[in-house]
């Protein structure tokens, strides 16, 4: 796991609770426990303010790091596209942005392509993304302010269920998002029975929740989280989603309390070693 990435996941499930800020020390300690050194988590944080997603101020001897708006957006929006799923029927609409950036701006249109993907859209052709969700609105707010991107949105239907199918398998790999999935499960089933019998010390707890949550983010950048209609038969995706909001409840309790222990000792927790490292 990357400093960078466990910073975030300590803020979106934990910190962001306890009132968007954290002091550096009890910080670097919780980051100790994924063997991130004192001296790494300060470059880290640095860099994290200058890019925008922090602010400090100082409390004493120390500095406080803090949430900016646009580091709790982006939590917002990693939270909402993590856990939640779209459960209402598919009208049969499709949500398709045309785009065309300049070549000068490559970086601008790599950025659109992440969005994209990010917001569940697939990539139908060259330059033309489509969704079965209804995220246009997402998609023009975000790129608003960069006048070199031009945006069409349309909304749209096929010929019919054999045609959005045949749409669906040209704009995402099923059949190796699927296989991933199956994995995930592999790896976290059999762990069920002990995070149920509420065995796991707390500090353990913490760092496989943060295991978990690094192990499953990966799949809403590949997830479009198609309707029912569209999926393959044998479809394993909305079963690992099951599969980690129980395994993230069970842990949760136990490393709520070891973060609250050190956000109020400041304390530097023993390394131990994550059942899934």
């Amino acid at each position: 796991m990357r400093p960078r990435s466990i910073v975030f996941d300590l803020f979106g499930d934990y910190l962001r609770y306890r009132g968007g800020e954290v002091r550096l020390r009890p910080l670097s300690a919780l980051l100790s426990c994924f063997g991130v050194a004192d001296s790494t988590t300060r470059v880290v944080m640095a860099r994290l303010r200058r890019e925008g997603w922090f602010d400090t101020r100082p409390v004493g001897r120390e500095t406080v790091y803090r949430l900016t708006p646009r580091g709790w957006q982006l939590l917002d929006e990693g939270r909402s596209r993590i856990f939640d799923r779209v459960r209402e029927p598919w009208d049969g609409q499709w949500q398709m942005v045309i785009y065309a950036v300049p070549e000068s701006d490559r970086a601008v249109r790599e950025e659109l392509r992440k969005e994209l993907a990010w917001l569940g859209f697939g990539p139908l052709a060259s330059s033309t993304w489509i969704s079965p969700h209804d995220r246009l609105a997402q998609v023009e707010q975000k790129f608003a302010d960069h006048p070199t991107v031009r945006l069409d949105l349309l909304r749209c239907r096929s010929a019919g269920l054999l045609q959005d199918r045949e749409m669906v398998g040209r704009c995402w790999d099923l059949d190796i998002l699927n296989q991933d999935y199956q994995q995930l499960l592999r790896r976290y089933r059999p762990q069920l029975p002990h995070y149920r019998a509420g065995r796991i010390e707390p500090r353990q707890a913490l760092v496989d929740r943060m295991q978990l949550i690094y192990d499953y983010r990966k799949f809403p950048f590949r997830d479009p989280d198609l309707p029912v209609e569209l999926l393959p038969g044998g479809w394993r995706g909305r079963e690992a989603h099951e599969l980690f909001l129980a395994v993230h409840e069970l842990l949760g309790e136990a490393a709520g309390r070891f973060v609250d222990q050190v956000l109020g000792e400041g304390c530097q927790p023993r390394l131990q070693v994550s059942l899934f490292r």
